[in-house]
């Protein structure tokens, strides 16, 4: 009997199916009400990440650009000088078009984990996302990025070079060369403000590296969320050690190139025949061919004469590295003694 009485009670319990229809309707405005619900879930991207990845992007192209001069060596010198505001468009041209353009990231971008997203279509959609999905640059924006990258960067170098080669600046040329001399001057400061006031902005929030992004809403974020990234300190290993080395070399150079040093490795030299005739006629603090010839008496070994004036004028007690006799006077080599000069 209590079987039955438990059976017929487990049956009772089960929900018929439209109880998970009016379920999914009641608890839907509820969940809807959330902030969670109509907000995007924050994240943060790496500023450093973003820093870089323009930095390595500078890189790429001044590789390409210096492959492509190599092309070009053997040509007329100063021709390609001529031209090199369009080669570096053509060449930011190109990496616009093999990546941005094609919806690819750039390649400081690929080696950062990092692609472009349109904030615009991200914040009228309004869902909970993991905040990294979300579409890239619409063609509009790809056109206007290469726009005011390229065309914008080519455009400003090139006024640059015309105003200086007419000497806009000069006060002598016509007003109209002034007053645009003058804009193009406001036109830089203005720029060089704005940007440091988007840097100021981006340092804080993380958001739009530059102006240009700023200005598009194109966001950087992380391509893949599970990718690490992965950095590789071999390079700078040997960076350090060589610049410790390089530091070491300029300590030590100084100390190397000392007469003191070598006269102190002389004794060890394993070839001393064939040094004996040089040291005869060679400085002793230079190791050279004295050019005004003097002689340290009363030893009269022959010196270069500002190598002996400096080291008798810097100490009066100075010896004579080959012998260790006190120099008293020097002597031009077939004149007369100079006395007073070896002890002023």
């Amino acid at each position: 009997m209590d079987r039955q009485t438990l059976a017929s009670s487990s049956i009772s319990q089960v929900p018929s199916p439209d109880a998970w229809i009016t379920t999914y309707k009641t608890l839907l405005p509820k969940w809807n009400s959330f902030p969670l619900a109509h907000q995007m879930i924050p994240i943060t991207i790496s500023r450093v990440n973003q820093f870089d990845a323009a930095r390595l992007d500078v890189e790429m192209s001044a590789m390409l650009k210096e492959q492509l001069v190599k092309v070009f060596s053997l040509m007329k010198p100063g021709i390609l000088f001529q031209y090199e505001p369009e080669l570096d468009a053509f060449l930011e041209f190109l990496i616009w078009r093999f990546s941005i353009w094609v919806d690819k990231p750039t390649p400081g971008n690929a080696l950062m984990n990092l692609r472009y997203r349109d904030e615009r279509v991200m914040e009228v959609r309004g869902k909970v996302r993991t905040g990294l999905e979300g579409p890239g640059l619409t063609p509009a924006q790809k056109l206007w990025y290469c726009i005011a990258t390229v065309g914008g960067q080519y455009i400003w170098t090139r006024l640059q070079s015309f105003s200086a080669f007419r000497r806009w600046g000069d006060s002598e040329q016509r007003t109209l060369g002034q007053r645009a001399w003058l804009l193009l001057q406001h036109v830089e400061g203005i720029y060089k403000a704005a940007s440091f006031g988007n840097l100021l902005i981006f340092l804080f929030t993380g958001k739009y590296r530059s102006l240009i992004e700023r200005s598009l809403r194109a966001r950087l974020v992380y391509g893949s969320p599970n990718m690490n990234r992965s950095v590789s300190f071999e390079y700078m290993n040997r960076q350090l050690v060589w610049n410790e080395f390089s530091e070491m070399l300029l300590l030590l150079l100084p100390l190397l190139n000392s007469a003191s040093l070598k006269n102190l490795f002389r004794p060890f030299s394993k070839d001393k025949s064939s040094d004996s005739a040089t040291d005869e006629i060679s400085c002793p603090i230079c190791q050279g061919s004295p050019s005004i010839p003097f002689l340290a008496l009363p030893c009269r070994h022959r010196y270069c004469y500002y190598c002996l004036r400096t080291r008798c004028a810097a100490s009066p007690s100075f010896r004579c590295p080959r012998c260790s006799q006190p120099v008293t006077a020097m002597q031009r080599l077939g004149g007369s003694v100079d006395e007073n000069s070896a002890k002023k």
